[in-house]
């Protein structure tokens, strides 16, 4: 008995056109195959299926190949495919029947094309096939549990533009007016009549692609039964026809009600228009997910020393005396049993009031004791949510004051160790990261300039911190970039803090720690950032895969993990 393969292309030929420009790689075809033997085609599409051979939704395949013969008896084969009903491929059953599989580059091409970024856009298209193959009529189908194809792995969790609907439009100036609106993205424009059985076939289709694309494309439709300008310019005689424009220049036409080949074709425009980024296609664990936690800074020093270090005149006066007091029982509570919330907080307007009213007039070198009483203050929901409001944004700006000059270098570094602490704490709330972002906030501008110039210093442990709110705002600015939303720092920041963070690595030869979080502060900065723009030039313009490769030969820092993930990887195959 003669066994056969059936090869069938599930692109339907889209992989033959595209994709080289997409992937890098010549690919002819998406393969999917069967077996046919004694007049009976057996392919796998939820369960074993079994059709008469080339009459399947795959039409006629593309190529057969002659496997051998096999003597084995019928029933023998239904008893051996019923017991493989759950975990069928058609290389064991060549197996089973002549002695060898199928050849490997037919084997191994659907995997490596679905691992590519193309593969990805195509595989709900080539999901629904398999899941459409129950559609073939036959002999009948091996019994078995339903099969559910499974997801390629993808670094990020799939984005899903807003929801958005197809655009009907009546005349030639309304079309022009839609694809001049798509000129630098890419729309459809699919050619219909009311008198078109076929075309309601596709419209469920197209309507769900019109809100998969959401504003990355303009999907329209066009009723050319009323709409003759349209059907003039255009020289559209048959329903449904379909055509493409990418960036303003027409890409493709075809007609016909074949969903499949509307998906794919409509898919592959989409990733055309906004291809993936390819760092996507690095490997980089730590940088491909949002960022869950942010670094703060929670250790209660000794407090009545704290308390020592304020002058009298200050911790003396009714409502620092409640504030310090709220904190030491907060303090108490946290190592018994005593819930939080049960202490009653003060009244933080008074202390708000005064502390803006004597702050600048306290001795130099007892700031950093108030900044650090503020600190520990903050770390309760309440009082941060308190100041937080747009009306006690000063309050922070009061304590920062000190810190706003040009040039830090006077400024005592208790104090700035402090008060970028407290920074870093900030992010603990949601409340505060988008005023450390903002371009017109000046909380955003002397924390940056703080930080900037602390990454820096001679001292080890500021540098520590500084790295801390660097990476909190490279942090923050990922998870939004992660999210598909604007990066909420503005390029020039993003540039300002990179090019401090670039400095601040090629000196670092001491702390590991502080090394972990530059390194890391600039892998979040640079993941995914455009190509073309301002941030990626700088780090071509500084060499610096070259800098951070050049680490690993320093024996203090060489075991740092990032320096392989950031300096190897990102760095040296993603700029």
């Amino acid at each position: 008995m003669d066994v056969e393969l059936y090869v069938y292309d599930l692109s339907q030929g889209l992989a033959r056109m595209y994709s080289q420009p997409l992937t890098g790689t010549q690919i002819d075809a998406i393969y999917h195959t069967a077996l046919v033997l004694n007049g009976v085609e057996y392919f796998f599409g939820q369960g074993i299926q079994t059709a008469n051979p080339g009459t399947t939704h795959h039409g006629q395949p593309m190529e057969k190949v002659h496997m051998g013969q096999t003597e084995l008896p019928n029933e023998v084969i239904e008893e051996y495919l019923g017991s493989l009903a759950t975990i069928y491929t058609p290389e064991d059953f060549a197996m089973f029947l002549v002695g060898k599989s199928i050849p490997e580059h037919i084997r191994n091409l659907p995997r490596t094309f679905l691992d590519t970024p193309f593969g990805q856009m195509m595989k709900p298209q080539i999901e629904n096939a398999l899941r459409g193959s129950t559609q073939g009529t036959g002999p009948g189908t091996v019994p078995g549990p339903s099969f559910q194809p499974q997801a390629a792995h993808q670094p990020r969790a799939a984005q899903h533009p807003a929801p958005a609907s197809v655009r009907n439009v009546s005349s030639l100036s309304q079309l022009e007016s839609e694809l001049a609106a798509a000129s630098n993205t890419c729309a459809v424009i699919f050619f219909t009549s009311s008198t078109c059985p076929p075309c309601k076939v596709v419209y469920p289709t197209y309507d769900q692609l019109a809100e998969e694309a959401g504003d990355r494309a303009r999907l329209i439709k066009v009723d050319i039964g009323s709409a003759y300008d349209v059907s003039m310019k255009y020289g559209v005689r048959a329903t449904p026809t379909f055509m493409t424009f990418l960036k303003g220049q027409k890409l493709d036409q075809w007609s016909g009600a074949n969903p499949g080949q509307l998906s794919g074709n409509v898919r592959m425009l989409l990733e055309m228009a906004n291809p993936t980024h390819p760092h996507r296609q690095l490997r980089l664990p730590s940088l491909q997910r949002p960022i869950s936690n942010f670094v703060t800074y929670k250790k209660v020093p000794p407090l009545d020393k704290l308390v020592q270090k304020l002058p009298a005149s200050f911790r003396e006066t009714p409502d620092v005396a409640s504030i310090i007091d709220f904190v030491k029982q907060r303090q108490s509570a946290s190592n018994g049993n005593t819930p939080v919330a049960d202490i009653r907080v003060p009244d933080l307007h008074a202390f708000a009031t005064s502390l803006q009213s004597t702050y600048t007039t306290l001795p130099g070198d007892s700031l950093f004791a108030v900044v650090d009483l503020v600190r520990l203050l903050f770390l309760d929901p309440r009082v941060s949510g308190y100041f937080a409001e747009e009306t006690q944004h000063k309050t922070l700006l009061t304590l920062l004051s000190p810190l706003s000059a040009d040039d830090l270098s006077n400024c005592p570094y208790n104090l700035r160790i402090v008060a970028l602490q407290l920074s870093c704490n900030l992010f603990s709330t949601p409340l505060y990261p988008d005023q450390l972002t903002s371009a017109t906030s000046l909380l955003r501008e002397t924390t940056l300039r703080l930080a900037i110039n602390s990454l820096l210093d001679s001292h080890s442990n500021l540098r520590v911190v500084a790295a801390s709110f660097a990476y909190n705002l490279a942090a923050y600015n990922h998870n939004a970039r992660f999210d598909g939303n604007p990066d909420p720092l503005t390029e020039e920041d993003q540039v300002e803090v990179a090019a401090s963070l670039l400095e601040a690595i090629s000196r670092e030869d001491q702390s590991i720690e502080a090394l972990h979080g530059l390194l890391f502060a600039l892998g979040l900065f640079v993941y995914e950032a455009p190509l073309d723009g301002a941030l990626i030039d700088l780090c071509r313009a500084m060499g610096v895969a070259e800098t951070v490769r050049a680490k690993s030969q320093i024996s203090a820092v060489q075991k740092e993990p990032l320096l392989k993930e950031i300096g190897s990887e990102l760095l040296s195959k993603g700029l």
